[in-house]
């Protein structure tokens, strides 16, 4: 009966290597698995905020763009109110009625395009 038993302890024994070594290759699998997940999240999130990042630049360069024209259009607003012909005389009346200072009178009065009655009407609105 020894060597029967010897014949089913290596019959055991091999079968259980073998399913030692589907173990280990599941586990091997199984990190290998978890590897390539791991390595996924971390190109996923590189891609993420390499899209984030030309999001922000092309908002800045929007903004950029809108700032500049706003800065055009108010530096031709400028220009036009600058050439409107006001009269001294009118400025010295907006400001002594309302109280104001020299400036904002003949600024109101040249957004008012020089005419009296609008500008000091324009105070009463």
């Amino acid at each position: 009966q020894p060597r029967a038993w010897r014949k089913v302890f290596r019959t055991n024994a091999a079968a259980m290597t073998e399913a030692e070594e589907e173990v280990r290759g599941d586990d091997s699998n199984r990190e290998a698995q978890q590897a390539a997940q791991a390595l996924e999240r971390v190109t996923d999130h590189v891609e993420e905020r390499q899209l984030d990042e030309n999001k922000v630049q092309k908002a800045m360069k929007a903004l950029a763009e809108a700032d500049k024209a706003n800065r055009e259009a108010q530096r031709q607003r400028e220009k036009e109110l600058a050439a409107v012909q006001i009269n001294s005389g009118d400025v010295d009346v907006i400001s002594s009625e309302f109280a104001l200072d020299k400036k904002v009178a003949e600024r109101r009065l040249r957004e008012m395009k020089g005419d009296l009655e609008a500008a000091l009407k324009s105070y009463l609105d």
